[in-house]
This record gives C-alpha cells, sequence and structure tokens, in this order.
C-alpha cells in the first residue's frame, strides 16, 4: 500500500492524530493540545495512506544550533515496516545543519534511535509536570 508524506499542518485531522498517539502508545493528548503543538514546530511529517494517519512526528528547531525530534508515533498496525524509520529519516533530513540534534525516547526505543547515530546524552535533565509518573515509566530517576 502507497504512504503519503506530507510536511505542513493543514487538513490534519486532529481527532484522528490524538487517537494515533493513543494507539501507538506515547499516551493520551488531547487534539486541541496536539495541534498547538505541531503548528509551533518548525517541522512536521505525516505518512498516510488513502483512508488513514499511520505515522506522525515533529521537531522544535532553531534553524542553526538545535533540533529535537519529539512525538514520533507510528501506528500500530505499521510498526515494523520501516514507516518509523523513513518518519525518522525525513526528519533527520529537514533538521540537517543544526549543530546537535536530540530527541527522548520510549524507554524501549533507544536501540531503535541508535541505528541512526543518537546516543545516550550524560547531561540531560528534565522538569516534568509529573515527575513520580515520569519516574515510573523510566524516563527519569531519582538521585539518592
Amino acid at each position: 500500500m502507497n504512504l503519503y508524506w506530507q510536511t505542513y499542518c493543514t487538513a490534519i485531522n486532529w481527532h484522528e492524530l490524538a487517537e494515533l498517539y493513543r494507539l501507538a502508545p506515547l499516551g493520551n493528548k488531547t487534539a486541541a493540545g496536539l495541534k498547538t503543538a505541531y503548528t509551533n514546530s518548525a517541522l512536521v511529517c505525516f505518512a498516510r495512506t488513502d483512508g488513514q494517519l499511520v505515522a506522525a512526528g515533529r521537531a522544535l528547531a532553531d534553524g542553526v544550533d538545535c533540533a529535537y525530534l519529539c512525538d514520533i508515533a507510528v501506528h500500530p498496525d505499521w510498526q515494523g515496516q520501516g514507516v518509523g524509520h523513513e518518519l525518522t529519516q525525513r526528519l533527520l533530513t529537514a533538521a540537517a545543519g543544526h549543530r546537535k540534534i536530540m530527541l527522548y525516547a520510549v524507554p524501549d526505543k533507544q536501540d531503535f534511535y541508535a541505528r541512526f547515530g543518537f546516543r545516550p546524552m550524560l547531561t540531560a535533565m528534565a522538569l516534568f509536570d509529573d515527575p513520580a509518573l515520569a519516574a515510573e515509566r523510566g524516563y527519569i530517576r531519582f538521585e539518592s
């Protein structure tokens, strides 16, 4: 089946995107929140078939120093078929020229991103709105 790639937010069904994130599974994100996040992102990429949104991702980028790939999601029916690889490669190509390109991955997907050359950071830190949940999911640890 052919995939159609789109690098703009026009004609996106934000409720369909929210459902994709729920199924991927990357959490329960609201359609309104996703619309705000995507329309404020420098780089976006969507993949769809004739009737279904199958993948999406975005990047925050300043055009020179830093780009941050985030919210990369692939529908479970399409995982393992190269769609996530193609989506990530398209975002990396669009972000080329930045001094550093970062991402933050679901803990069990780090090996996937290592294939693109991503390496764990030794000094990255984050503030989460729910630090206990972030620690439970493996995103942060509390130092003793």
